[in-house]
């Protein structure tokens, strides 16, 4: 039997959100040990040039919804990317996950050959779906965990692989 696309989004999606989620209750727990205001790591970067923690969190929810939009067509919730609290950025991550709970599977499976066009500033790239899912939604979707978990990391919140798998 193939593996449907639908088995190779939604649920590492929706783990790899609930994952977030716990770290953001493990950097708040943390902050609070500590006396340090939890709101200071949505500030936080690795390097100037990359995207503050905030941002992170943001992006790990948009790239599981629009990848579920452009493969299904379900319209997604926009978000204005106005979060300044940790309570915000988890209700963002819930909202995500409400929205792949609300895609149907029969609306993602068989879109393998489906065209998926992203357009940058700098132009656009063409995907089918299965490659676009594979080679550029979950990549993108680990790459901003990664760092939220990273940042955390170095900001002493004691969180590790455990937490980062997400109940594996």
């Amino acid at each position: 039997m193939a593996t449907e696309l639908y088995d190779l989004t939604v649920p590492p999606f929706t783990r790899g959100l609930r994952a977030l989620n716990g770290l953001l209750d493990k950097a708040v727990a943390h902050a609070e040990a500590t006396g340090v205001d939890p709101e200071t790591y949505l500030s936080l970067r690795i390097i100037d040039d990359m995207n503050p923690f905030v941002k992170q969190v943001q992006t790990a929810c948009d790239s599981p919804k629009l990848c579920l939009a452009r493969l299904s067509g379900v319209a997604a919730p926009v978000n204005d990317d106005s979060e300044t609290t940790i309570a915000e950025l988890k209700a963002r991550i819930a909202s995500t996950l409400d929205y792949l709970a609300s895609v149907p599977r029969e609306a993602i499976d068989g879109q393998e050959q489906k065209e998926v066009v992203l357009t940058f500033p700098g132009g656009e790239m063409k995907f089918l779906g299965q490659p676009y899912v594979t080679g550029f939604a979950i990549p993108n979707f680990y790459f901003h965990i990664t760092t939220a978990y990273d940042l955390l990391r170095g900001a002493g919140v004691p969180i590790g692989k455990r937490d980062y798998m997400g109940g594996v």
